[in-house]
């Protein structure tokens, strides 16, 4: 079929890596068509921190922390136990520092670095993030930079099929509009930047069924689009079972509470007022413990020197303005309002005063113990978004089995395997936009040069 319209870098998905794609392919000269199938582009980047890892960045060396490509490196594959591809995770690495620095200086996006804690298996301070700490605004600022750019940005607009050759060259794809029009479109080359299967219930139960019940806390539009399309064109897939997880949404609330509570010295407690884990090995595998935790819920206890810090974030002040924030000016009064025996409660808050390695294995040495006034958040545990996907190269080309590269396609963020391995325990905090900025960039800019050159 003759297609409608054709662009010469067509891009599904208007999330933090679609965007960050376009910007870069239209800063090369291409001319770039951004297809997002809601209303407005959010993703799951809205509903985040919009906290991005990087090494050796600008903001780094004006604190005075000393980082490299390499280290953050060896980072990414201890957490992942070695199972990512070590070229992809040190070309991750290594862009995403100077693509962060690029969008500041060329669309005047203002990071700075988080400097008051540092996030679980990180071994320097490289979590960057715009001023509210809210995903909401990065994703505000990208669209708002794509606009200015020239980027032809068209809502309401959902991909439905490809069309491919026998070879697997993408020649069009076929796009559906609310009221049920469809208008095919052409392309020279295509990114597919459409997130994973978080939000497809089958595929879940079918690659993560430890969570098929857990609360969904991604985009609903991340329904796997790109894994079905790749795997239907002869692509490979690589850890479909990775994912990050979070064991800290706030419960009944649907607030993400951020996890500063916990690695500036808090802890989580069962209804039974036990703590259940080492909470600092990880949000993401914090997640399956909350969730086999009676009733699937646990509270975070902290204090107001942690809720001072937590409060740089705009979801936990909206946490607070919600009420979903409880304080108390003793473990007697707070057990009270958590409805919780006090003794265990005793117990659990007792343990960050122990100055050494507990029985979960969590060193508290050098944190500071719980002190009053203290506070406490109810919070389930949830599937932010998987990890797995399809196998891509250190140019975001899509491959085969073999390691050949489809003739025209290219994958960044949640629609790329990324580099958390094939278990919740492998998210290092920050994965997910690591893919999505380092692999949009990168997706981005091939995607200009094999339109251009």
């Amino acid at each position: 079929m003759q297609p409608d319209t054709h662009f010469p870098v067509v891009i599904i998905g208007a999330g933090a890596a679609g965007l960050i794609a376009a910007l870069a392919a239209r800063q090369a000269g291409a001319d770039v068509l951004v297809l997002e199938r809601d209303h407005t582009p959010r993703g799951s980047t809205s509903l985040s921190a919009g906290l991005v890892p990087a090494a050796g960045t600008r903001w780094q060396r004006a604190a005075g922390v000393t980082d490299s490509a390499a280290l953050f490196t060896a980072d990414i594959m201890a957490k992942a136990h070695q199972e990512p591809d070590p070229a992809l995770a040190a070309h991750l690495a290594a862009t995403t520092g100077p693509a962060l620095e690029w969008l500041a200086d060329a669309h005047g996006l203002t990071f700075s670095l988080i400097t008051d804690f540092t996030y679980p298996g990180h071994s320097a301070l490289r979590m960057h993030g715009l001023p509210s700490r809210a995903g909401s605004e990065l994703m505000d600022h990208l669209t708002s930079a794509a606009e200015r750019a020239g980027v032809e940005l068209l809502c309401d607009a959902h991909v439905t099929s490809l069309s491919a050759n026998a070879d697997g060259h993408i020649s069009s794809l076929m796009c559906r509009r609310p009221d049920g029009a469809e208008e095919t479109l052409g392309c020279d080359i295509l990114v597919l930047a459409c997130n994973g299967y978080g939000g497809n219930r089958e595929l879940v139960a079918a690659h993560l069924p430890e969570l098929a019940d857990a609360l969904y806390f991604g985009h609903p539009g991340n329904q796997g689009d790109a894994v079905v399309w790749g795997q239907a064109l002869g692509a490979a897939t690589r850890h479909l079972s990775g994912h990050q997880g979070h064991g800290s949404v706030a419960q009944p609330h649907g607030i993400l509470i951020s996890w500063a509570t916990i690695t500036a010295g808090g802890i989580q407690v069962n209804l039974d007022g036990q703590r259940f884990s080492n909470e600092a090995l990880g949000y993401s595998e914090q997640a399956a413990m909350v969730l086999r935790q009676p009733g699937g819920v646990a509270w975070t206890v902290f204090d107001s020197r942690i809720a001072a810090i937590a409060r740089q974030f705009e979801d936990f002040r909206q946490a607070e303005q919600a009420r979903a924030i409880l304080s108390a000016d003793d473990i007697e009064s707070l057990a009270a309002a958590m409805r919780l025996p006090q003794a265990p409660l005793s117990a659990a808050i007792a343990d960050t005063s122990c100055g050494t390695i507990d029985r979960f294995g969590r060193d508290f040495s050098a944190s500071r113990p719980l002190a009053p006034p203290y506070c406490a958040v109810r919070v389930t545990g949830a599937l932010f978004h998987t990890q797995g996907g399809l196998v891509v190269d250190t140019r975001a080309r899509v491959l085969r089995p073999d390691g050949t590269p489809l003739p025209n396609l290219l994958a960044a963020g949640g629609a790329a395997c990324g580099v958390s391995g094939s278990q919740a325990s492998g998210y290092l905090s920050g994965n997910g936009l690591l893919a999505a900025v380092g692999l949009g960039y990168t997706a981005g800019r091939e995607a200009a040069e094999a339109v251009l050159f």
